[in-house]
């Protein structure tokens, strides 16, 4: 069987980000980064980034989200485009639309909304 999980975006600690915003805490507006991302807490607005985001399990974002690759834990609406990867676990759902090269729902996750699958730069 394919797995998918072969990817280091499964094996990273809570040391290997740059920034993790914490169960505490509720953001509403634009958020941009380059080093990897974890969101444990809630967020409304937009987020774009040139790195990997983590959208851990008990976390909320209501957000189009766009970023190199995306792991989805916990609640998503809005819009994603991965450049790379869209990762939904088991635990995670999102209300959107998908966009990127891969896109992966593992059994048990909740997708509603359009999923488009686009080649890679290295692809064309």
């Amino acid at each position: 069987m394919f797995d998918i999980k072969e990817t280091d975006l499964f094996e990273l600690e809570d040391e290997d980000f740059d920034t993790i915003m914490e169960s505490d805490i509720v953001f509403t507006g634009s958020i941009r980064f380059a080093k990897p991302f974890m969101i444990r807490g809630k967020v409304n607005g937009t987020i774009t980034a040139t790195s990997d985001l983590v959208v851990d399990t008990n976390a909320k974002v209501e957000a189009d989200i766009n970023a190199d690759r995306v792991l989805i834990k916990g609640g998503v609406k809005g819009n994603i485009v991965g450049k790379k990867t869209v990762y939904v676990t088991s635990t995670g759902s999102v209300e959107g639309d998908i966009t990127a090269a891969q896109v992966v729902l593992e059994p048990g996750s909740a997708f509603s909304g359009k999923c488009t699958t686009v080649k890679t730069q290295s692809e064309r």
